[in-house]
């Protein structure tokens, strides 16, 4: 409850300062979010280029796959938009299959782990993040059992890691098909210079398109911008995402933003600035997404598609949703990801 609470009151800031928002910043940050996509949408060819090189890759089926599941990621928790990214691409390269496609979103998102390590160090070293004794007090913290119980998410954590490791070990000696597969998503970690120009470069740029965005964001709602602050919001964003209970990190966000800028802005600024961004970049992604997926199946019953068909549910061990036809699909099957977007 205190999440939705404080949720809401950073929704009530941001409709009470939407009137002084500035046009073309504004214009100018959403610009930057949809060149983003387009940027990391090319890295994600590339990688599926790599993994099937006799095969064609068209561009913009695998942008709209990945805009799919980047729209249905924002409006749903757990990454359940990974699922329609997988099963929409798979339509798009002949003779692909899951295991090789969800591994190449691991490789998608490792020069994302990189840089998100490093801004965050920054941010530690300058102190603009709370500190572990201030975190179960932040209004909609979402990791606040972890810091009150250590002991028992330690244990859990443990318990999760030890079962992957019996997974791991078990599918070494039981499933070396499924392996191949696997390693086939991850071949354009062979050839360095390709996963330079291929990946690391187009990432890159999508990484500068998103600050700038971040940057013009803060100019539209009148906080003070600056490499700094620029920064510390990508950092929140990482954070927000690595225990997705919440579509889009809501209310983990404000919480730790109005923290950071506690001294730069009004928590009640910094809450319309937050609420203001991550409601027009959801708009977008949910626009583009679901655009997406409206072209490419002919509807927006995508949960009807995805579990109609039997590679995914034999690739994947899931079975249609029976008795509730809305009910979101489960990716626990697939590999898991480091930060993403």
């Amino acid at each position: 409850m205190d999440d939705v609470r404080g949720f809401l009151d950073a929704c009530q800031a941001f409709f009470d300062t939407i009137t002084s928002v500035a046009f073309w910043p504004l214009l100018l940050a959403v610009s930057l979010h949809v060149l983003k996509l387009l940027l990391r949408g090319r890295a994600w060819q590339n990688i599926l280029r790599a993994s099937y090189p006799g095969e064609r890759v068209p561009y913009w089926g695998v942008f709209g796959s990945y805009m799919a599941g980047v729209g249905v990621n924002s409006i749903a928790p757990a990454r359940g938009g990974d699922v329609v990214k997988l099963y929409l691409v798979k339509r798009q390269v002949k003779d692909s299959s899951y295991p090789t496609l969800a591994s190449s979103l691991v490789v998608e998102t490792l020069f994302d782990f990189v840089v998100a390590s490093i801004l965050l160090l920054w941010a530690i070293k300058l102190g603009i993040l709370p500190g572990i004794p201030d975190l179960p007090a932040l209004p909609a913290f979402d990791w606040a059992f972890v810091i009150r119980h250590p002991v028992i998410a330690a244990f859990i954590g443990c318990v999760l890691t030890g079962l992957a490791i019996i997974g791991a070990a078990w599918a070494s000696r039981h499933v070396n098909h499924f392996k191949e597969k696997l390693a086939q998503g991850f071949a354009i970690l062979r050839d360095r210079r390709a996963f330079l120009t291929g990946v690391v470069t187009w990432q890159a740029a999508s990484w500068l398109a998103r600050g700038a965005g971040v940057y013009f964001f803060l100019e539209a709602f009148h906080i003070p911008a600056s490499v700094q602050a620029t920064v510390t919001v990508l950092v929140v964003q990482g954070l927000s995402t690595l225990l997705p209970f919440t579509p889009g990190g809501a209310g983990t966000q404000q919480a730790v933003l109005v923290f950071a800028f506690s001294g730069t802005a009004a928590a009640s600024t910094v809450l319309g600035f937050s609420v203001g961004m991550q409601l027009v970049t959801t708009a977008v992604n949910v626009l583009l997404g679901f655009g997406a997926i409206a072209i490419m199946l002919r509807t927006l019953r995508w949960r009807q598609h995805v579990f109609a068909d039997e590679g995914f549910r034999a690739a994947t061990g899931s079975e249609p949703p029976d008795s509730d036809p809305a009910a979101p699909p489960s990716p626990s099957a697939l590999p898991g990801r480091a930060n993403g977007v």
